[in-house]
């Protein structure tokens, strides 16, 4: 595998770093030459991201519990932990955004910045100073419009992650697509996971299944069996499989484990908690349209 990869993007404000399925485009603003010491901290954090996290991917792979030795590992458990007593889970659920949220660490530290983000493939953790903002456009995987987040300092939201069915993981899920607003990246990416794969009709005949180590060899899922296609659906169950999703975002909600999530599946929308997501207002409007 080749190493690490760094360049500016072509607007010389961002950076895109690559290694291997990891993928980050870091953005960042403050004072002059701010910007270029924290690009300088995250290239320099991120030359050893891949290898530390190969090292401990026996354990990463695991069921939630034991105590990693890495720093961006344990953000993965951290993030994963409170779930492990109702689902399985790993904290391989959490590494998108606990990789996100290691790089913006590295970035804060090297200098005085009014605003950072680093997107890690749609986990995003960000860094906003008092009068600073977010926006962002939340896309399905085919392209569909599922709204904007915008965020302010005062917002108590530093991570935004979106999962489904048809993104980069595999889910046990079949849902489109689901947008969580939490404290941190980690924390919204394994809430996002959780949430995703509840979005379900089990049994169904439309939905083919196979297990995940037929799709993926070294899944951590193993056996169990991951979404690959979903077929025709009615109205009424998208419905029913939207409100299997929307009983356990409400409840993380209670346990103010996140902000707010956004339930998305065949043109229909659930939403939890207030977080900026009115942008799913549009979607509403056109439902009722």
């Amino acid at each position: 595998m080749a190493g690490p990869v760094a360049r500016l993007l072509p607007d010389g404000e961002r950076l895109h770093l690559q290694h291997g399925p990891i993928d980050l485009v870091i953005g960042a603003d403050g004072v002059a030459g701010a910007r270029a010491l924290a690009f300088q901290a995250a290239v320099a954090r991120f030359e050893t991201v891949l290898t530390e996290l190969v090292a401990e991917l026996p354990l990463l792979r695991r069921a939630v519990g034991e105590r990693p030795s890495g720093v961006i590992a344990q953000r993965m458990v951290a993030a994963t932990l409170p779930h492990g007593d109702r689902v399985f889970v790993t904290p391989m659920a959490a590494v998108a955004g606990a990789v996100a949220e290691e790089i913006l660490a590295a970035l804060c530290a090297a200098a005085p910045l009014e605003r950072a983000y680093v997107n890690n493939g749609g986990d995003i953790a960000l860094h906003l100073t008092p009068g600073a903002r977010f926006a962002i456009a939340v896309a399905g995987p085919e392209g569909q419009d599922f709204g904007r987040v915008d965020l302010a300092h005062a917002d108590p939201v530093r991570g935004i992650a979106t999962s489904g069915q048809r993104g980069r993981s595999l889910s046990l899920g079949i849902a489109d697509g689901v947008t969580v607003l939490a404290a941190t990246a980690a924390v919204a990416d394994a809430a996002a996971t959780l949430i995703a794969n509840e979005i379900d009709l089990p049994d169904h005949p439309a939905i083919r299944r196979l297990p995940a180590c037929e799709v993926q060899a070294d899944s951590d899922l193993g056996e169990r069996l991951v979404v690959r296609h979903v077929g025709p659906l009615s109205f009424e169950e998208v419905g029913q499989a939207l409100r299997r999703g929307e009983n356990v975002a409400r409840q993380m909600h209670e346990a103010e484990q996140i902000h707010a999530a956004a339930l998305f599946l065949r043109g229909q929308v659930i939403t939890v908690g207030h977080g900026n997501l009115g942008l799913v207002a549009a979607e509403r409007e056109r439902q009722r349209a």
